[in-house]
């Protein structure tokens, strides 16, 4: 069978690195608060000239240079994104023409902080199904520019970030020592989307909106939503917590991150954990961990890893994969 294989890896980040000392000068905020509730420590905020799109490209050059490819050898692009450039066209069709592709497709997907994790399960059905060989999948964000700066229970909580993936179709024997792709596990529920929501829109307000969020809603529902995609990808696949190498998850709360974990009986040596450098990237904040991780050599050739995230919605989901 045709499997979806891991070809390439990269990220970019924003120049400018804000920490949570700096924060304390304009906002009501301690950086022993924030360490102690979220784990976070410092975040990226893009500046002058950085935006999604050509964070987004400096993440897909940066995969296409780890994966000896050029952007003529990729036919689909696929952008993970709350942020675009614009409300229209795709960001994903700008990153295509920043990279100098007339050829192919590109478009983008919306589900938030699991918005890389949809995106990845999407690049798998295009590959399986003949309609791409070599998919470029990006994760890449703004947050900072839809945040209300004077509130302190949301701007402490997210950075910028752009992360990418280059998956590429490769024969498999149709068992899970496979490389590639394993299964994905996706999930939604838009009873719960004022709990975490932007206040604006095109249709609504005519404007872009601030980020708004009820935090201990969110937390409360976090780890079982998490848990149970992760079970379903290892019950559609046969496999265990004890076979996986890697637990890479979305970046929100270290404190997310170590109760799931304690909950699969996962170890915490086992999980990336990028969110005390990064903050909350949203849709980039897992291929931004898969990138150090992968950069680093923790993450080698045939590992076994779980991709997890939650975001706004609620959207959650789980993507099982050989490295």
């Amino acid at each position: 069978m045709i499997r979806s294989v891991v070809r390439g890896f990269g990220a970019a980040l924003p120049k400018r690195v804000v920490t949570n000392r700096e924060l304390e000068e304009t906002v009501d905020t301690s950086d022993e608060w924030i360490v102690q509730r979220t784990g976070i420590k410092q975040r990226y905020i893009a500046g002058e000239g950085e935006t999604t799109a050509s964070l987004g490209e400096a993440a897909a050059r940066a995969a296409l240079d780890n994966a000896g490819l050029t952007p003529a050898d990729i036919d689909l692009i696929i952008v993970a994104t709350s942020t675009p450039d614009n409300t229209f066209p795709a960001t994903a069709v700008n990153i295509q023409n920043r990279l100098g592709m007339t050829h192919g497709f590109a478009f983008d997907v919306q589900a938030v902080c699991t918005g890389f994790v949809y995106a990845v399960a999407t690049a798998d059905v295009y590959i399986r199904g003949g309609l791409a060989k070599r998919v470029l999948v990006i994760g890449a964000e703004t947050f900072s520019r839809i945040l209300d700066w004077t509130d302190r229970t949301t701007c402490v909580l997210f950075g910028d970030g752009a992360g990418a993936l280059i998956l590429e179709a490769a024969e498999g024997e149709g068992t899970t020592d496979d490389r590639g792709v394993l299964t994905a596990s996706l999930r939604s529920d838009g009873s719960h989307k004022d709990k975490l929501y932007v206040d604006g829109g095109p249709s609504t307000t005519g404007t872009v909106g601030q980020l708004r969020m009820e935090g201990r809603e969110v937390f409360k529902h976090a780890v079982g939503m998490i848990t149970d995609v992760i079970d379903a990808a290892f019950a559609a696949t046969g496999t265990t917590a004890e076979q996986l190498d890697w637990l890479v998850p979305h970046q929100a709360n270290r404190r997310i991150i170590e109760g799931s974990a304690k909950k699969l009986s996962i170890p915490m040596d086992k999980v990336v954990m990028t969110v005390d450098q990064h903050g909350n990237t949203s849709a980039a904040s897992i291929p931004l961990a898969l990138a150090v991780a992968a950069g680093d050599g923790r993450i080698k050739k045939g590992d076994l890893v779980m991709l997890e995230a939650m975001g706004g919605g609620f959207t959650w989901g789980a993507v099982l994969l050989r490295w």
